[in-house]
């Protein structure tokens, strides 16, 4: 058998899983990232399975831009508008805070060093409520708290990987420093949204002259990939790039009809592909051995995780609503449990893998960790919901489709 014949084996072999997983999951009733974290430990698991080589560029570049765009296209920009303090608080104070006391808190407790620490801590700050944004919906709760989860989401995918980004080269100089680190944030970020906005114009430009869905499919993956790329090159943010890309399209979308069924078909397509390979691929990449050998060290990083997503919640929310009108404490109990971590934790834990400057334990921690937001807080986030006597009946739709 060739290289080509089995690189296209693994790809069929992979696509068969996911549509199994699908069917389990839909079965079962359990979420679909849940099962697929699951599939991907069992494919690890599989004797004979050849260990797949990762190159970080190429998972951050294939990956995540189709991610992160396909969020910002299903983003009711409308209902954020009302929650825009709250999210802004949690997306950029909050990721710091979030990577801050996750790092100093395993450095402390775990042993690692404190630069891998820290790594780990934003690999681990985006949240990925997707799952519970379902439920919530399933039980009619309040359009505004499904958008405060899913705006905070969105927009900490950029803050955390430029984080991610600045201590990453940090740690490759061989001498990391909060100064150096923050002066690499500040450009990355501030030139990503830069580049984002431009091509987001752009893109919005060339939208105006198209009308076949084909060619709106294709203008859109353009700017998504090409704005990741283009940013990428000039040493900004290419997360960042793709976020403010996103956010200029879907604010005009409406206006220019782009939400139909075709576009928004295709993305979510998309996601779901990427979604399954990634977790999939992580099976191939990190050994579950690797995994259950450091079990104790998951669970512990996972309560301290929990742990840190309080500090930013409690503390922040209360002072974006001091008084409680806008968010009542219990829709701050489940932002509290809801911030899970997903697709985008996975990339970034994978594209540690072979990076002979960071411990691998980090990489292995981190998608331990995600299994565990997914099964746990996934798994629990209903009754709790419950609990909280949330779901009042004020769902009125708009934004991501149920999956």
């Amino acid at each position: 058998m060739t290289a080509a014949q089995r690189f296209l084996l693994f790809l069929v072999g992979l696509s068969a899983a996911a549509v199994l997983l699908r069917a389990l999951s839909r079965r079962a009733r359990v979420p679909y990232a849940a099962v697929l974290a699951a599939g991907g430990i069992a494919v690890g698991l599989i004797p004979g399975v050849p260990r797949q080589a990762v190159s970080p560029d190429l998972i951050l570049l294939a990956f995540v831009p189709g991610l992160v765009f396909e969020a910002c296209l299903t983003l009711d920009l409308s209902s954020l508008r009302r929650v825009l303090a709250p999210v802004a608080l949690l997306a950029t104070a909050g990721v710091a805070v979030t990577v801050l006391v996750i790092g100093l808190l395993v450095h402390a407790l775990l042993g690692l060093r404190l630069a891998d620490a820290m790594l780990l801590g934003a690999v681990l700050a985006p949240t990925d409520p997707i799952a519970v944004v379902s439920l919530l919906r399933r039980q009619e709760a309040p359009r505004r708290l499904a958008t405060l989860l899913e705006g905070e989401s969105l927009l900490n995918d950029g803050t955390g990987v430029a984080i991610f980004a600045a201590l990453l080269a940090s740690i490759g100089s061989g001498a990391p420093s909060p100064p150096d680190v923050l002066i690499h944030f500040a450009v990355e970020t501030a030139g990503g949204a830069a580049v984002g906005v431009a091509v987001g114009a752009l893109g919005v430009a060339l939208l105006r002259a198209v009308t076949e869905p084909q060619v709106e499919i294709l203008v859109t993956l353009t700017i998504a990939y090409g704005g990741y790329l283009a940013a990428d090159l000039l040493g900004a943010s290419g997360i960042m790039a793709v976020v403010a890309a996103g956010v200029v399209v879907a604010g005009t979308g409406r206006r220019l009809r782009l939400h139909g069924e075709e576009l928004t078909d295709f993305w979510a397509v998309l996601d779901f592909v990427l979604n399954a390979i990634l977790f999939l691929l992580v099976g191939t990449a990190l050994p579950a051995r690797h995994l259950l050998d450091a079990a104790g060290t998951v669970v512990a990083a996972f309560g301290l995780m929990v742990a840190a997503r309080a500090v930013p919640v409690y503390g922040l929310l209360t002072l974006a609503d001091p008084r409680s009108r806008r968010i009542p404490w219990r829709w701050r109990h489940l932002v509290f449990w809801a911030g899970l971590r997903g697709a985008l934790s996975v990339a970034l834990a994978l594209s540690l893998t072979g990076n002979r400057g960071v411990d691998p334990r980090v990489a292995t921690i981190a998608y331990g960790v995600v299994v565990l937001s997914l099964l746990v807080q996934g798994g629990l986030t209903g009754l709790i919901a419950r609990r909280l006597r949330i779901g009042a009946g004020e769902w009125t739709g708009a934004g991501r489709s149920p999956r």
